[in-house]
């Protein structure tokens, strides 16, 4: 059993292949959605799941303070940035 779990930072398709490549290494995950999105395919195939914020990603994707809060709340100790949202943010990284 892993050590770690992966928090997956973003929604939709890319967040599926991430979730399903971390299972191929054992990895638990965490999904993280926004209020509109709790139905989604990634968060249903993740382990945990976390509700961020608003339906606005400028109000939950995109606040990396609500990421991080909810990597400390699971216990991840890796996150995944996914593509688009903060994945191209330097200062998130």
């Amino acid at each position: 059993m892993s050590r770690h779990k992966l928090l997956v930072a973003n929604r939709g398709e890319i967040a599926c292949r991430i979730i399903r490549a971390a299972r191929t290494l054992d990895l638990p995950t965490v999904a993280v959605h926004s209020e509109v999105d709790a139905t989604l395919p990634h968060v249903e195939m993740a382990d945990e799941a976390v509700c961020i914020g608003p339906a606005r990603a400028s109000e939950s994707y995109l606040v990396g303070e609500r990421l991080l809060e909810a990597a400390r709340s699971t216990g991840a100790t890796l996150i995944h940035p996914g593509y688009g949202f903060l994945s191209e943010s330097p200062a998130f990284a």
